[in-house]
């Protein structure tokens, strides 16, 4: 049975834009191995990935949005390659597009409204079809394209039978909120009429907010950024503050298998017989000679969008004030975003040869190369929920020069603190001038301070992000709003079992979790049976690492990873403790902001 189902429009591998693709690909994941069988369900896009698996229908159904019918399909990744059960809902004429948010001239979908409000019924329909002992012990809702399934299952009679179902609702940004005017409350499906009050906030229909008022727990993805929301959340600093005792930041984790050093196939040189000074130079020599670099400067790289709350518009200015004034070093840039922020760092490229270069592109290898190779990274955001750029990269050995400002706060302490805490080098100004002098400390202890680097470099390799510490913190919420969520507890029968839609049957593979009996197919709408068989991680593809072009060397070709170096040595790291959750206290006198949300 499944104990967890996580709704949400991105996971990883099958559809990501960014770190709630990376959050909702490894919570199932990581809950299933430690015994609680945890799955997700995202739409189905007409994206590569989704396109190139094998897919078992086990539920279809219809819903009613705005007098109009829509046929939809639940389907099941056919051989669970991701070690979780991992469904789609396929909805013809909604999400059989090439994209997830924008079309591929990068506009927005039109019908963005109508697609999750629909993607919702959906899902909470198919959720019906389950006999009651078998539904999910905890529906976990990620941002504001889910956030009407707490509102629904409690205020919509055609789903108030899920309504005991505890409903975490977990908070990825919250500058997107969801908000739509009440010309579109046609869309939303017949519900009580005091509800209508829970939806409505400054005049018009914000999900968030209806998602903060029901759900039973609301999360964060790390302390500082709840604190930043009670202070600025483009107006729901009263909501937050009076909703305060529900809330907790978790900060997120990041799948230590596929970011292992030791075993990723997507970089040239793997760490081999904990030598890191040798890993660093190795991997740092391919990015100097695909780039055109010296050896002999400090490699500060960005990796990530391209857009405001990033701060990538700091870069260009922060780095011609760098090289202008001659300090040695050099700047490397991966991503996508703002046409503005492209040509900036496109000219720069022409300007700089030898200094800076950019690829504007979205390259899931040439990112584990660049953190794999690079001395430093840096992320000025101006807003950072949590951020996992910082923790990849200091898995990978590299220094993180960041902006002290949510995750990246709770992550990266400055190396100035006393204790010997230290793991990079923070600033707090929003400021070409505040983002220089970080620079400059790291490149002056690059040069002046090797012995320093090396220690450095070691102690934040030494740090545990993973998941399995972050789970734990998961749980304990799901046991403070009620939820039985246990590994391996026994199934009770039902006194009167629910009646199902009558189904075709199909075949539904389920990942093994240790005792239980082997998989088996099971008719559709059925509770996924929890087999016997302890989880086994399936070899990786390999990979293959796509040398960009630069300006002087040879066209870009395809580049065989090295064969994976396999260690026999113990494991030498101690993981540091997990620190205690701290309570929010909320301030009570702060201004207001009258600010409504966005709609992504």
């Amino acid at each position: 049975m499944i104990q967890v189902l996580h709704i949400s429009a991105e996971c990883y591998p099958a559809a990501k834009t960014g770190g709630l693709a990376d959050v909702v690909g490894s919570l199932p994941k990581y809950f299933t191995d430690a015994g609680m069988l945890s799955a997700a369900v995202i739409p189905k896009y007409a994206l590569k990935w989704i396109n190139g698996r094998e897919w078992v229908t086990v539920y279809g159904g219809s819903v009613w949005v705005n007098w109009r019918e829509w046929r939809f399909t639940v389907q099941q990744e056919a051989n669970n390659t991701l070690g979780f059960p991992f469904f789609v809902v396929d909805i013809p004429g909604l999400y059989d597009r090439p994209g997830i948010y924008n079309d591929p001239s990068g506009a927005p979908y039109g019908d963005e409204i109508e697609r999750y409000i629909t993607f919702q019924q959906a899902v909470l329909d198919w959720l019906l079809s389950f006999p009651w002992q078998n539904r999910p012990r905890v529906l976990h809702c990620h941002d504001h394209h889910t956030a009407l399934v707490p509102w629904m299952v409690k205020y919509c009679p055609a789903y108030q039978q899920l309504g005991p179902i505890p409903t975490v609702f977990t908070i990825h940004n919250g500058q997107y909120q969801g908000a739509f005017g009440w010309n579109n409350g046609h869309l939303l499906p017949p519900y009580e009429a005091g509800a209508r009050s829970i939806l409505d906030w400054n005049g018009i229909v914000n999900p968030m907010a209806a998602a903060i008022k029901t759900a039973w727990a609301v999360t964060t993805v790390s302390e500082t950024y709840l604190y930043e929301l009670h202070e600025n959340s483009l107006g729901l600093e009263p909501l937050f503050r009076a909703e305060w005792r529900k809330q907790w930041g978790i900060i997120n984790g990041i799948d230590a298998d596929v970011w292992d050093p030791e075993a990723d196939t997507m970089i040239r040189h793997r760490l081999a017989n904990d030598d890191i000074r040798a890993f660093k130079a190795k991997n740092k020599r391919e990015l100097c000679e695909w780039f055109g670099f010296p050896e002999d400067a400090p490699l500060i790289s960005f990796i990530g969008r391209m857009v405001g709350e990033k701060g990538v518009d700091l870069l260009p200015d922060t780095y011609r004030r760098i090289i202008q004034s001659g300090t040695k070093a050099c700047f490397l840039v991966l991503g996508t975003g703002e046409p503005w922020t492209q040509n900036q760092f496109r000219a720069l490229a022409h300007q700089y040869p030898g200094r800076f270069n950019a690829v504007i592109d979205y390259n899931e290898a040439l990112s584990h190369q660049i953190y794999a190779g690079s001395d430093f990274l840096i992320m000025p955001s101006r807003v950072e929920p949590c951020g996992l750029n910082q923790m990849y990269s200091m898995r990978y050995g590299t220094i993180p020069i960041v902006r002290t400002v949510g995750g990246l706060k709770d992550t990266v302490p400055d190396i100035g603190e006393p204790g010997g805490i230290g793991r990079g080098i923070r600033f707090d100004q929003f400021s070409v001038e505040d983002a220089t002098h970080a620079l400059y400390r790291a490149i002056s202890m690059w040069h002046n301070n090797p012995d320093i680097i090396d220690h450095l470099r070691q102690r934040i390799m030494a740090v545990d992000f993973s998941w399995k510490k972050t789970i734990e913190k998961y749980q304990a919420v799901y046991r403070q709003v009620g939820a039985a969520v246990e590994p391996e507890l026994p199934v009770v029968a039902p006194e009167q079992p629910m009646a199902q839609k009558s189904l075709p049957e199909a075949k539904v593979k389920i990942p093994a979790v240790r005792g239980r009996k082997p998989a088996q197919a099971v008719k559709p709408a059925e509770p996924v049976v929890v087999p016997e068989q302890p989880l086994t991680p399936k070899s990786a593809p390999e990979a293959k690492l796509k040398t960009p072009a630069v300006r002087g060397r040879k066209p870009a070709q395809t580049v065989k990873p090295a064969e994976p170096v396999i260690s026999d040595k113990p494991e030498k790291v101690k993981k540091a403790p997990v620190a205690a959750r701290k309570k929010a206290t909320p301030k009570t006198d702060e201004k207001k902001d009258g600010g409504k949300g966005k709609k992504k």
